[in-house]
């Protein structure tokens, strides 16, 4: 600094006083990291099957941190399913279907549910795991009914506004609706190897996903305007 210059610099910041944030950083990467692997681990081997020395060896992470950020393997498991929910929760709200029509909407919830699932096959996956324990973790997770009432809530919004403008039937339960909806995507994606084999025709072709996609919305639409007899 040039003598006299009555300009004062800006201390350099001692390690001591960037050590929490870079902490806190470490910590964030770590448990992402122990999470990842954990949902790797547990889609390919099942609960009963996943081992917590193999997950501590994917995330490339010690043991001992996973358990003092997890608890547990139950505890690391319910954090996995309950961040795959939060997960796909999140991007349909993110759609923001409350300012599109009524058809509109479903469009893109059903095409969003649809891609969701053929970009994240794992998801099938850790849903049949969790079949698997008759959802014995799921019903120990208090957060799921607050994650689901609002998609639920959103959907019967949906059709109400249908029903006014005179396009959709009287009788449609939004749950019901949910579960045809993600079945349609569901179903494609957990068995996509054996129909392909069975019926020779390579599904995961972009041809053959857009085709289905598009049917898939048809279908739900077709339902949603058909008048009951």
């Amino acid at each position: 600094m040039v003598r006299g210059d009555k300009r004062t610099e800006k201390p350099l910041e001692s390690p001591l006083e960037l050590a929490p944030s870079i902490r806190t950083r470490d910590a964030k990467r770590t448990k992402a990291a122990i999470l990842k692997a954990a949902r790797d681990e547990f889609c390919e081997e099942g609960f009963n099957g996943a081992r917590v020395d193999a997950i501590a060896e994917r995330a490339k992470a010690n043991k001992r941190l996973l358990y003092h950020y997890f608890g547990n393997k139950e505890a690391l498991y319910s954090a996995v399913l309950l961040d795959a929910y939060q997960e796909i929760r999140r991007g349909e709200r993110e759609l923001s279907l409350s300012q599109y029509d009524p058809v509109d909407a479903m469009d893109r919830l059903v095409r969003f549910t649809f891609r969701h699932y053929l970009a994240n096959p794992w998801f099938t996956r850790l849903l049949a795991v969790e079949n698997q324990q008759n959802a014995r973790f799921l019903k120990q997770l208090e957060d799921i009914p607050a994650l689901h009432s609002p998609l639920v809530a959103e959907l019967r919004a949906i059709v109400a506004k249908g029903l006014e403008q005179g396009i959709f039937r009287t009788d449609v339960d939004p749950v019901q609706l949910y579960i045809s909806i993600a079945s349609l995507g569901y179903f494609y994606v957990s068995n996509m190897k054996t129909l392909s084999t069975i019926f020779q025709r390579d599904l995961s072709q972009v041809s053959m996903v857009q085709e289905r996609e598009a049917q898939a919305v048809q279908m739900v639409l077709d339902y949603l305007r058909t008048r009951r007899s």
